[in-house]
């Protein structure tokens, strides 16, 4: 392919990087029946690809450190003489754990995008003046305890470490427990100043999710905002019978409670311009023959405004109060604004990129809401697809997103722009 000048040139080192790094990752976790990925916090997938980030931030000469929850962050250059001096580093980065049966590009992309736009920053002769760091967040998705964005919630605070610890999987295990198995002490866990204050800025890197640089017809743009998001747990209560002799008249179904709730969230959604779903439910005791005992949902609302999002929520629980039932909020996170002057400086030094906002919840925004200075990258999904198996980027894309994301950091860095040409060898990047 030839380079936007017309000549044929060498391969850049984000391709040839890239490439290699997300190789790496093609197999863990991965379902043989689906293609979709399982990678939960503190489980064996977890350890290897902890361990994968730390083999990778060490070859390249970095110092890896870990933080009061577990984050991982690895440091080209001084991060705390950076402090010292008022000039706190740049860091880049996301997470590698995935909702159930995932897709391949949320949070990887991030992750293994920040080592390539450091070897190719390195390849091309860049010397910070400013430390650069790459992250990878624990638990981003909350796949396995219920709270999204776990790691980065718990260093700024907003997620209190007692209550992180206590809460639970799907099998009853705390998460200090699945710490503790995992080798970690979970009496860490809490606001860790000492690591947000090597944070000058930080930059996320992630696939789109949505169509929306599709329809503007560009590979990557730059984050605006995130939409107000939250998730309320709903119990449901009932009484548990045989599902062949009890009449239907003396049934206490916690069922229809929660049917009730599910149609409810959707004609709430629909009605304040918002979007709702109920993709988790348990139901006590889960027999075929058996008349639920209980039965519990998990409502995630979204949308651009927020008094319309409790509306939503609202309306939810009138339902609910119907049945019995209890709606008990377990995350809430207002509308947040990423730096306007940073997205408008990077969109402007990218040639004029779109910049969009988005209704996914990310690290990026626990950080900005702490009053770090946060952007984040978005790379074209063709599909709009996410927190599935089809969630796809092509390759070329996502080279476009290490070579935007280099330019970016060697900006805030502290030095000129630094830009690589495309080639041929991008096809052979991420597969579908």
């Amino acid at each position: 392919m030839a380079s936007p000048g017309g000549a044929v040139g060498p391969p850049s080192p984000a391709v040839n990087g890239f490439r290699r790094l997300w190789q790496d990752l093609h197999d863990i976790g991965r379902s043989r029946d689906t293609g979709g990925y399982n990678r939960f916090a503190w489980t064996r997938e977890d350890h290897d690809l902890r361990e994968w980030f730390t083999a990778q931030c060490q070859q390249r000469g970095l110092d890896v450190t870990t933080d009061r929850m577990g984050n991982q962050w690895a440091w080209w250059g001084d991060p705390d003489a950076a402090v010292a001096a008022g000039d706190p580093g740049v860091v880049i980065g996301s997470h590698l754990d995935s909702v159930p049966d995932g897709g391949a590009f949320d949070g990887p992309l991030g992750v293994v995008g920040a080592l390539a736009a450091i070897d190719h920053l390195r390849a091309t002769g860049f010397t910070p003046t400013r430390p650069i760091g790459a992250v990878n967040f624990v638990d981003e998705e909350g796949a396995r305890f219920g709270v999204a964005c776990a790691g980065s919630r718990v260093i700024t605070g907003v997620l209190g470490a007692d209550r992180a610890r206590g809460l639970t999987d799907r099998d009853g295990t705390s998460m200090a427990e699945a710490m503790r198995a995992a080798g970690r002490d979970p009496g860490t866990l809490g606001r860790d100043d000492e690591t947000l204050a090597r944070i000058g800025t930080f930059v996320e890197l992630h696939v789109e999710q949505g169509r929306r640089l599709v329809d503007l017809g560009h590979a990557v743009g730059v984050g605006s905002d995130i939409w107000p998001h939250g998730r309320w747990r709903v119990d449901l209560p009932g009484e548990a019978n045989h599902a062949g002799t009890t009449r239907l008249e003396d049934r206490e179904d916690a069922m229809l409670g929660l049917a009730a709730m599910i149609i409810a969230a959707r004609r709430a959604a629909t009605q304040h311009g918002c979007v709702a779903t109920v993709g988790k439910v348990n139901v006590v005791p889960g027999g075929v023959n058996a008349i639920a005992s209980g039965a519990t949902g998990w409502l995630d609302a979204r949308g651009a405004d927020a008094d319309a999002v409790r509306r939503v929520v609202a309306d939810v629980g009138a339902v609910v109060a119907d049945f019995d039932g209890l709606v008990t909020q377990e995350s809430w996170t207002p509308t947040t604004m990423f730096d306007p002057a940073l997205a408008q400086q990077m969109a402007a030094r990218l040639g004029g990129v779109p910049v969009i906002g988005t209704g996914a919840g990310h690290d990026a925004g626990i950080l900005a809401n702490d009053g770090i200075r946060t952007a984040m990258l978005f790379v074209r999904n063709p599909t709009g697809v996410s927190h599935s198996p089809d969630e796809w980027a092509s390759a070329d894309d996502c080279v476009a997103g290490v070579l935007a994301l280099a330019d970016v950091v060697s900006d805030l860095a502290g030095a000129d722009a630094v830009r690589g040409d495309a080639t041929d060898e991008q096809a052979e990047g991420p597969a579908a």
